[in-house]
Formats: C-alpha cells, structure tokens, sequence
C-alpha cells in the first residue's frame, strides 16, 4: 500500500469523484422529463422522442443534422394543432360563417399563444441548448418556445396517434376558445405577425393588375414573403385585394382554414 502509485490513486479519486455527478446529472434531467411529462398529462413511450421535441439546434454537435433537433416535430405538430383547433371551433361555433372561424383560428394557433401555453406547463427550463450565456440562453429560449410547444405536440402525435394529441391540445386550447373572442384582426396583421414569428421581413405587397369599368374596378394584387410563392387576391379595392391576397397565403400555409368555394 504504501509503494502505490501517487498518480494512480488520484485518478482514481478522480473517477469517483467524477461518476455520482453524472449519475446527478442523468437523475436531474429524467426528473424534469418526468415532472415536464405530468404537467402535459402524458407520458411518452419513446423517450428520445420526447428529448428531440426540446432540442434546439444549438445543443447539436453538428449543425448540418437538424433532424435532431425540434424543428421536424415543430412543422408537424404545427399542421396538428390547426387541425384538432379547426374541429373545436366547428363543433363550438355552428352558427359562425367561415371568416369567423378562420380568425378565431389564427389567433388562437399564433405563436404568442403557444409560447403562452408552453410557458404554463413548464417548458421554459426544459428547452436544451447549446453552449449559451446565461442572459442569451434565456433569450434563446423564449424566442423558441411557441415553436417547442408545437413540436411537443408532433411528438405526441407519432408517440401515441391522433387521439392523444387532440386530448393534449383541448385540455390546454379550450379554456382559451372559449374566452370572449378579441377585436377580430384583419388577414394583413396575421399575416405580418406570422413572418415576423418566423424571422421574415414584412409581406409586400403589389397591384398586378385592375379591370372593370373606373366606377366599378376589380384589382389584383400579389403578396410576397421571401422562400414562399407569392399568392394572389381580387377585390373591389386596393385594400380588399391586399385582405384577399394575404388570406390566400395564410390558407396555403395551413395558418388559416378556408376554402375554394
């Protein structure tokens, strides 16, 4: 005992000393899983799945494999939300007309409103990030959280299908529908604030084209978002072309519901 090594017995101080932190560590992080997991009223059955809804891409060794990251659950659970939302509002609002519903929608799938929702159940702390100062991580962290929300919703879908995705989003989406509904924002607004979530300039919006007699003109207008096919609308005036337009980009991006009718 005493020829042993000097270095040999500090490395393996070292270890020792090494090993119940990262044990800590993994209790730590499966805790917060766990108590995250009560808060949403559900309980994955594939844990990774779980971790890459809370992943930003920050905390990923290599940038290039998004895949890993929230960012693929956040474009389905996006998709899933505005579905399970337009069925709650078809089934609680029969005698509301289309352009109703389809505000109603816009303002309750925002990503103010998911952020909100996140917010409330604890995901704030959840959220993994790369190698952040603490005051650009909070930052970080707030700006992604309507987007984590959203994934955390796709990830429920694929872990347990349709059903446990609709119940996630009704117990925490009908309290807020039913709220005395807010001046109704016009098509233009949602749009602005929808790109503007998204890190994009503000649509622009040009007259292509106007037709009819000068008392009684139609105008066509196309908006334009960078990365996204310009959309078209008519109407009576400039500004209800603009309306029409900015709708139509809306509908096709799955923001809004609508119809070709």
């Amino acid at each position: 005992m005493l020829d042993a090594d000097p270095a040999s017995a500090e490395a393996l101080q070292d270890g020792a000393a090494r090993q119940p932190k990262k044990a800590g560590a993994r209790r730590s992080t499966k805790a917060m899983a766990a108590e995250l997991e009560k808060n949403l009223g559900y309980t994955f059955k594939d844990a990774d799945l779980f971790a890459v809804a809370l992943t930003h891409v920050s905390a990923l060794k290599s940038a290039r494999n998004r895949t890993e990251s929230y960012q693929r659950l956040e474009f389905l659970g996006d998709h899933v939300l505005g579905l399970v939302v337009s069925d709650m509002l078809y089934r609680a609002f029969p005698n509301a007309d289309e352009g109703e519903m389809s505000k109603r929608l816009a303002d309750l799938v925002r990503r103010e409103t998911c952020a909100d929702v996140a917010k409330n159940l604890g995901m704030l702390e959840a959220i993994k990030l790369g190698t952040v100062g603490h005051g650009a991580g909070a930052r970080l962290r707030k700006s992604v959280l309507g987007d984590i929300c959203e994934a955390v919703i796709g990830a429920i879908f694929l872990d347990g299908g349709y059903a446990a995705a609709a119940d996630f989003v009704r117990r925490n989406w009908t309290d807020r529908m039913q709220k005395p509904m807010k001046a109704l924002r016009d098509p233009k607004t949602v749009l602005q604030e929808w790109a503007q979530g998204r890190g994009l300039p503000p649509p622009t919006y040009q007259e292509i084209a106007r037709t009819g007699p000068d008392h009684d003109p139609v105008f066509s207008v196309a908006v334009e978002l960078p990365g996204h096919v310009p959309a078209e609308g008519r109407g009576s005036s400039k500004r209800a072309a603009e309306k029409a337009a900015a709708t139509a980009l809306l509908v096709r991006e799955g923001v809004l519901s609508g119809t070709n009718d």
